[in-house]
């Protein structure tokens, strides 16, 4: 038991690294004069899309880590219900803001399509988690949000999958349809086999499962 509680917080401390890492990063584009290095059709048609995506989304990645810890939000609650109101905030720009950004997305109808269905199973996998608190079905409640969070991390995955497409050689024009899609699928089904596992009424553990 010993070993399963250190493993599942050496899981959740690298996964708020990785989310410290990527959300901080992006938050550069918000600070004044900052040139995007990159050429992306999406850009070309709504940069301030952009920069409102890549800061309301980096937000949310950084603060749903917090979230999920069980000591952090039996210990603090009244914190752990402000962060999640601007959890669920962010995603709500962030979701607003990716759409013009997924219209156009590189590459075209395939990773257009991979981003689309990000986007709204994003939001209404948080929508119903926080339907679900309201209900004070707190069970299922936290079982939606680490729903949300494991699609929310999708930030995450995406840059490791370009890292490795990149590094295999692989031209983005062949990788990035399939990145689109590749990003959020697998974090959805390791979250589901991940719940599965815990049972309906389990607590969560510290890395964040019901």
């Amino acid at each position: 038991m010993k070993t399963r509680h250190s493993l599942a917080t050496l899981a959740w401390g690298l996964l708020l690294l990785s989310a410290l890492a990527v959300g901080l990063f992006s938050l550069r584009y918000v600070l004044p004069g900052m040139p995007i290095s990159f050429d992306l059709p999406s850009l070309q048609q709504s940069r301030q899309a952009f920069v409102v995506h890549a800061v309301s989304a980096s937000l949310a990645l950084m603060l749903g880590p917090l979230q999920l810890r069980v000591a952090l939000r039996t210990r603090y609650p009244a914190a752990h219900r402000l962060t999640g109101r601007a959890y669920v905030l962010a995603i709500a720009v962030a979701w607003v803001s990716s759409l013009p950004l997924a219209l156009h997305a590189m590459t075209g109808v395939v990773a257009a399509a991979g981003f689309f269905a990000l986007g709204l199973v994003w939001v209404a996998a948080t929508g119903w988690g926080v339907a679900c608190a309201v209900q004070r079905q707190f069970a299922e409640h936290r079982r939606w949000m680490l729903r949300s969070y494991a699609l929310t991390a999708a930030g995450i995955t995406l840059r490791i999958y370009l890292g490795m497409g990149a590094a295999a050689g692989v031209d983005i024009e062949v990788s990035y349809p399939f990145i689109a899609w590749l990003c959020w699928v697998p974090n959805l089904l390791v979250a589901e086999w991940y719940l599965g596992r815990s049972g309906p009424q389990a607590r969560l553990s510290p890395l964040g499962a019901a």
